[in-house]
């Protein structure tokens, strides 16, 4: 397999300075409602990358929960890779991608956990088999020997929170919000001359600009 002729060539069209909204995070719910009506699934899907205080980067695809008072807002393991990263140094980036608009998103900025009674609000709105997961998966990120380890923690716990009662929410999960300081629209052009709009945040004001592809 030659990976060097995997190509696309981007024919949808592109994005104006003119035509964005001033507001990078409005423009930001703008082009989610586009991707909702297009039915790509999981459009919500980013790719989250952190680094530890040594500077290693690690990156995996969570799911973004919210954009609220100006934060994007995701839930997690806080022992997990990435909450141990986060522990160390709150920058991070997101990007999300979706190929069937040719559209991508890149986002930076620096985190925090939100409140204890934010993260407890949004589990009550999870699954049932989600709920139980977050427990099962307690220790997210460290070696198991077998599969069957998760499936008897699996049903211990749902012996222990029947879904006829309520499942708490962990002291280990729960949320995080990133204030976003740098949020890049692109848009893919034919010819590789692909559309980057750039908004930097700087004293509570956004600016926007255009990047060479």
């Amino acid at each position: 397999m030659n990976l060097a002729d995997l190509r696309e060539n981007y024919t949808q069209g592109g994005i104006r300075v003119a035509e964005m909204h001033p507001d990078p995070l409005m423009q930001l719910e703008e082009w989610f409602k586009v991707a909702r009506d297009q039915g790509i699934t999981d459009s919500n899907a980013m790719n989250l990358a952190t680094a530890n205080q040594e500077g290693i980067v690690s990156a995996r695809t969570v799911l973004l929960k919210g954009i609220v008072k100006e934060k994007l807002q995701f839930f997690t393991n806080y022992e997990s890779q990435k909450g141990r990263d986060l522990a160390e140094n709150p920058n991070a980036s997101m990007t999300f991608h979706w190929r069937e608009l040719e559209r991508q998103i890149c986002i930076r900025g620096t985190v925090q956990k939100t409140s204890r009674a934010t993260s407890e609000a949004y589990f009550r709105t999870r699954p049932y088999g989600s709920q139980v997961g977050a427990w099962v998966s307690e220790k997210q990120s460290a070696r198991i020997d077998v599969r069957a380890t998760l499936e008897t923690r699996d049903a211990e716990l749902k012996a222990r929170f029947p879904e006829s009662g309520e499942v708490p929410c962990p002291d280990f999960w729960g949320g995080y919000e990133l204030t976003p300081t740098y949020i890049e629209f692109w848009q893919g052009r034919q010819g590789r001359l692909h559309d980057r709009l750039r908004y930097l945040s700087k004293d509570a004001k956004w600016t926007i600009d255009r990047l060479s592809p």
